[in-house]
């Protein structure tokens, strides 16, 4: 009788577990998925959840040690128990790393029976790694008829297969990688160009890592796509105590971050992107009334080498504080810009315009000076000038006053876009892909008020 009831008992944790992720953990890795540990249930929960719904896309962010990597890999190992057929593939930053996360699942479900202890083929019997086709990067399932699973990162490559459902684990190696605009650019150009060209019709995907960076894959997803579930968790709370004291104590935590850096504090453990603290900007004024306008000026920074961008602003000036009027951003040819500058001179009526004649900025400044000619412009004086002065100093040592003296238009970031993104996105220490936008408004403000003996400058009507 004992043994029927122990037998009955078995019977329901094993149908529990293929009907229930989190029971799945909990009888798999019972050591580390207990039932105290909310966050573990909540996380599983709504894995599971995703998976159930008609949702496109989820992003995990959770601090170390929590088990991220390791949920993932057995929410793998759960969706192949529940249905053999779909197609699976993990990315991660290195192909040392992806193949761990792939042996680890597949070991799992080839592991034989042993008496006394369940294993994978005690809740799923037919789900089976197929013989022959099990590498540690690829590998099918018996019965599948095609390959079931792929392991891949950046560097590798995802030739030949389809998936169904892909997650991606953990891309970015370390800090030094969150400060590189460039590192974090490429990742998600292969994200876009490669990943997203080998899903299949009805994918799903989730995105699993700590925050390191607002532009990181996770940030990019959250703000370019729609209706993305969003699961955050911080290691410690808003009253102080700890997202599960049994994994990550008060004590230790203190201990592991008492000489740590800030930011990678912030990063690791809060999921508060390093950048976002390491902003050089951290605010904006706005203006949704324009005061009256003692000088309406212009300063425009030209392109110095291929991929950067022109930057000119239009703005007025009301006592020790500029209004912007208008910004024109772009990486176009000059047979573009200077036009373009010409027609935005013209538009807003500016009195004074200083070029930087760098690198040729003075050929651009004189074929802005025929555009005008041509607008019948007869209100703008065109200054070009020689900046000699270290460009990241003077944009490190001004921020303040820019954020202190600068008003932008209410709805100045829907007007420009691309030049929001950018000053919003620079980092006091790391490698910016860019800094036009922010050497540019530098030079709204540094940049001297217009003499009438000196220049000439006479006030627009």
């Amino acid at each position: 009788m004992n043994n029927l009831k122990e037998e009955i008992k078995k019977q329901v944790r094993l149908e529990l577990a293929r009907r229930d992720f989190f029971e799945y953990c909990k009888l798999m890795a019972s050591d580390f998925y207990k039932a105290d540990r909310a966050f573990l249930k909540d996380v599983c929960s709504q894995l599971q959840d995703f998976y159930e719904s008609d949702e496109k896309i989820c992003v995990i962010n959770m601090p170390p040690r929590h088990g991220k990597s390791r949920t993932a890999g057995k929410f793998v190992e759960w969706i192949l128990g529940i249905n053999p057929k779909e197609k699976i593939m993990t990315g991660s930053y290195n192909e040392t790393l992806s193949g761990t996360f792939a042996k680890s699942v597949r070991d799992t479900i080839a592991s034989e029976r042993t008496e006394g202890v369940l294993v994978y083929n005690d809740i799923f019997p037919n789900t089976k790694i197929k013989y022959g086709e099990a590498s540690s990067s690829k590998w099918a399932l018996s019965g599948s008829g095609q390959a079931n699973y792929l392991a891949t990162s950046p560097t590798g490559t995802a030739t030949g297969f389809g998936c169904t459902l892909m997650i991606i684990d953990d891309l970015i190696k370390n800090v030094q990688e969150a400060y590189n605009e460039n590192v974090l650019q490429k990742q998600i150009d292969w994200f876009i160009n490669t990943m997203l060209s080998r899903t299949e019709t009805g994918f799903k995907l989730i995105i699993i890592m700590t925050r390191w960076a607002s532009s990181d894959l996770a940030g990019y997803i959250l703000e370019n796509f729609e209706n993305v579930r969003h699961i955050n968790y911080k290691a410690v709370q808003k009253d102080s105590s700890m997202l599960c004291s049994d994994i990550l104590n008060k004590e230790d935590y203190d201990l592991k971050t008492k000489n740590m850096n800030k930011d990678i504090i912030y990063a690791n453990y809060q999921q508060e992107p390093i950048d976002v603290k390491n902003r050089l900007y951290s605010k904006f004024k706005t203006y949704e009334k324009l005061p009256p306008a003692h000088y309406i000026m212009n300063y425009t920074d030209t392109a110095d080498e291929g991929d950067d961008y022109l930057c000119s602003i239009d703005y007025q000036m009301y006592g020790s504080d500029y209004y912007i009027l208008d910004i024109l951003y772009t990486d176009e040819a000059m047979e573009i810009t200077e036009p373009a500058v010409a027609e935005m001179l013209t538009k807003d009526r500016v009195g004074f315009a200083n070029i930087e004649s760098n690198n040729g900025g003075r050929g651009f400044a004189r074929n802005v000076q025929r555009e005008l000619k041509l607008l019948k412009n007869t209100h703008t004086k065109i200054n070009w000038f020689h900046q000699s002065e270290n460009k990241i100093a003077r944009i490190l040592s001004n921020s303040t006053a820019v954020m202190n003296n600068i008003y932008f238009p209410v709805n100045w970031e829907d007007k420009w876009t691309e030049f929001a993104h950018h000053i919003k996105h620079y980092v006091r220490d790391g490698k910016n892909k860019h800094d036009d936008a922010e050497d540019c408004l530098t030079g709204v403000y540094e940049h001297p008020k217009p003499n009438a003996i000196s220049f000439g400058y006479t006030k627009p009507v």
